[in-house]
């Protein structure tokens, strides 16, 4: 009798242990599930707020065109980015959020966009009308684009859940925080996107590359790679290296290096040509403190910086700044001429002007002794050939790369529209509006 009490308790023992494990693991796959699609909603979030912030540039880059031959593409860039926008909101849980008008703005500014890429503009140039539509589709894309910046604001400071709205849109009921739900109703109160007259009317941009092309030079080893990291990334303090070689038959092989920094905690990961040597780039990940530098002082430490590891002629082509990051491009330049195919972005760290990121692949894959032709326009021709209502605040001559990947020289004006402000590139041989970017 008592060996059959003791058969039944460790029957009923295993049993709470396997339904406890069972528990257990059916516990950890729906963390699991739900973490997946929470990082799947949060790239599609961000995803969308990068596009309209694209989606309002690429309309006011239209707006300043005045070469028929590049508006044609421009528009169809703007259609591409508004169809791509609602591919994002498709994969984010709004099915009872209110967002209805924005995405009907989205779909008018795609019609109107590809109803007019396609078209003869040399026949049939946009109509006064028309680039009235062309301004109101960019001042409700700037509301929008504001609106979306607020809620990616408050889902970082405030750490918000996209499942809880997931949730709430399946049960109706309102999640822990209604940022979310709020920001997106604060969107959908943007007046232009209701009444917007749309009428009844492929990217320029150039990829970046894969990978590296083949080099020629000296190979360096795995040892040598682990000295270029250690002297070429500021942070010092390293007390821990590891190297490995990443190789694709069809680019440049390289080493991939990673240190642990001490005093402060950091890491940084870095890649570094197998031949030659050449640093690719590097990022540096630490706690950034409160800012003490501006970003003019940044720029300054950054010139520096390059010309130390022997980037000679950099010149600052545009810098902004993030919380307490500063983010700098700079360029080469040859007897006062910009070489925008050799550039090269570093990051700073506010807090101190410490280099925390840098990538010079444009630089590596561009960087050759070339000869600089004269040009057949002047100035003045060139500067004739600019939308007239384009303020002209600055001018030099820039080599860069067109549409199809071929470097070309140019004029380059920077100017003013409309309270923005442009790049605007004119071939310094054929007179033709190579590129307008707005800044």
């Amino acid at each position: 009798m008592m060996k059959g009490s003791w058969i039944v308790a460790g029957a009923l023992a295993a049993a709470l242990v396997g339904s406890g494990y069972w528990g257990y693991t059916q516990h950890r796959e729906l963390n699991e599930m739900n973490l997946k699609a929470e990082n799947n909603y949060q790239r599609a979030f961000n995803e969308l707020t990068y596009d309209i912030d694209l989606l309002h540039d690429k309309i006011g880059t239209t707006l300043a065109m005045n070469s028929r031959t590049s508006l044609s593409p421009a528009l169809a860039d703007v259609w591409r980015i508004s169809i791509h926008s609602k591919s994002d909101i498709a994969q984010l849980p709004l099915k009872f959020v209110p967002f209805d008008k924005t995405q009907a703005f989205l779909t008018g500014v795609g019609n109107f966009s590809y109803k007019t890429a396609v078209r003869d503009l040399n026949k049939e140039p946009l109509t006064a009308k028309e680039y009235k539509t062309l301004r109101d589709m960019y001042s409700t894309a700037e509301k929008i684009q504001d609106g979306l910046r607020n809620v990616q604001t408050n889902i970082m400071n405030k750490n918000l859940s996209w499942i809880d709205v997931g949730q709430m849109t399946e049960e109706r009921k309102a999640p822990r925080d209604n940022s979310i739900v709020d920001g997106f109703k604060h969107i959908e109160q943007v007046k232009a996107t209701t009444d917007q007259d749309f009428g009844p009317t492929f990217t320029n941009g150039q990829e970046e590359s894969k990978g590296l092309k083949k080099l020629t030079g000296k190979k360096i080893s795995q040892d040598e790679a682990k000295k270029i990291a250690q002297k070429f990334v500021p942070l010092k303090n390293v007390n821990k290296t590891q190297v490995t070689r990443s190789e694709n038959k069809n680019f440049e092989p390289f080493y991939a290096v990673t240190m642990a920094h001490t005093n402060p905690t950091a890491d940084t990961y870095m890649q570094i040509t197998e031949t030659k040597g050449l640093p690719i780039f590097f990022i540096t990940n630490r706690p950034i403190n409160k800012q003490k530098i501006s970003l003019d002082d940044a720029v300054k430490k950054g010139l520096n910086y390059l010309d130390s590891k022997n980037y000679k002629d950099m010149e600052l082509y545009d810098s902004s700044q993030y919380d307490t990051i500063g983010v700098l491009q700079y360029v080469h330049a040859i007897d006062d001429v910009r070489i925008y195919p050799e550039a090269i972005q570093l990051k700073v760290a506010l807090d101190n002007g410490q280099i925390i990121g840098f990538n010079a692949k444009n630089y590596i894959t561009s960087n050759h002794v070339r000869k600089i032709p004269t040009p057949k326009l002047t100035l003045e021709q060139a500067k004739a050939k600019l939308n007239k209502n384009v303020k002209v605040e600055e001018e030099r001559l820039a080599v860069i790369l067109n549409s199809f990947n071929k470097e070309v020289l140019t004029y380059e004006f920077l100017g003013t529209y409309n309270h923005d402000t442009y790049d605007i590139f004119i071939n310094a041989m054929t007179g033709d509006e190579e590129k307008v970017k707005k800044l």
